[in-house]
């Protein structure tokens, strides 16, 4: 069985940084695309920023600049480098991939929370 699982979130100040990291394992042949979203309560969920296999990368304009994602394959792990954060980052945020196992799905994270205190 495979399964996403974040880590590194927490409670911040204005201006400060976090790295968020999240974990793929199980029975993994190859793992796509990986991506963090986040989803403020109420609002729609947002893509922030993917990685290809490749190495290609995309961000959201709201983020361009302050986060980097990178992945390091041989751990089947995708990071998050937020810095410059603001209080309107603050909400939860969910790793999502694309893995072919047994079979290929989407699978998504349980999430984790980041807190951005003024």
């Amino acid at each position: 069985q495979v399964q996403l699982v974040e880590s590194g979130g927490g409670l911040v100040q204005a201006g400060g940084s976090l790295r968020l990291s999240c974990a793929a394992s199980g029975s993994i042949v190859n793992i796509a695309a990986m991506r963090w979203h986040r989803q403020a309560p109420g609002k729609a969920r947002e893509l922030v920023a993917g990685i290809a296999r490749g190495g290609g990368t995309y961000y959201a304009d709201a983020v361009k600049g302050r986060f980097t994602i990178s992945r390091n394959k041989a751990k089947n792990t995708v990071y998050l480098e937020m810095n410059s954060l603001i209080p309107e980052d603050t909400t939860g945020y969910y790793c999502n991939a694309i893995i072919t196992g047994l079979t290929t799905n989407n699978y998504w994270g349980q999430g984790t929370q980041v807190t951005v205190s003024s």
